[in-house]
């Protein structure tokens, strides 16, 4: 198994719903992908250990009051791994028939790989100067962060506002999808920070990104980031 640049976008897609409800349908809309490639990209994070699957919501169906009845279960048979296999099954045949969150990040995991993984996994290709869509500390989000001067960088595109230097982005499908979403711009934006910004703009992103990911836990050691 091999992840694609595309399953990093969905895992942060989730990421920037939060608790919202979604379906693979809205995945696909929002970002701009395919039905079947939306469900791809889950399955391979979820390989990957970026996104778990959301067998204990397939369990809580059940109600509290059927916890007494799963305790007896595993005391006098042991079936109880049976049984959330098979809950696991049902709910892996009602994701693709279409029901809600069948999947969640998996915050610490995608937090490491976001700042010690990816930027080498989907390196930047960049481009010459063109018009496009800011990214990297160019981005809206840090408007007023950083001082005027820096060289801006876009992503690629023929109705983009802003010229600067290119810079691929992740999937074609990114700078549609940023513009949807002002959350998952700002971390598109801070990861290609990391992939093409200099140290002060990486330095921003290691703080930033994974407290984005992971706001109570995983934070990276800066010391090692070379200058």
């Amino acid at each position: 198994m091999l992840l694609k640049p595309q399953d990093f976008l969905v895992a942060l897609k989730l990421v920037a719903w939060g608790d919202q409800r979604w379906t693979y349908a809205r995945l696909a809309h929002e970002l701009g992908l395919s039905a079947s490639e939306a469900h791809a990209c889950i399955k391979r994070g979820i390989q990957a250990g970026l996104l778990l699957k959301n067998y204990d919501d397939a369990i809580a169906a059940h109600g509290d009051a059927a916890q007494p009845k799963f305790d007896e279960i595993h005391r006098t048979t042991g079936r109880v791994r049976r049984l959330r296999q098979s809950a696991a099954q049902q709910m892996a045949g009602a994701a693709s028939s279409g029901t809600d969150n069948p999947a969640r990040i998996h915050s610490r995991t995608l937090a490491e790989f976001a700042v010690y993984g990816a930027k080498y996994a989907f390196a930047a290709d960049r481009t010459e100067r063109t018009i496009g869509v800011a990214t990297s500390h160019s981005a809206p989000a840090f408007a007023g962060v950083f001082a005027p001067g820096s060289e801006d960088y876009v992503w690629p595109h023929p109705n983009g506002p802003l010229w600067g230097t290119g810079v691929m982005p992740l999937h074609p499908s990114v700078p549609y999808a940023a513009m949807q979403d002002p959350k998952l711009y700002e971390m598109l934006a801070l990861f290609d920070a990391l992939r093409v910004g200099r140290a002060r703009e990486r330095g921003m992103a290691l703080k930033r990104l994974p407290a984005l990911i992971n706001p109570d836990g995983f934070l990276p050691s800066l010391q090692a980031e070379p200058p």
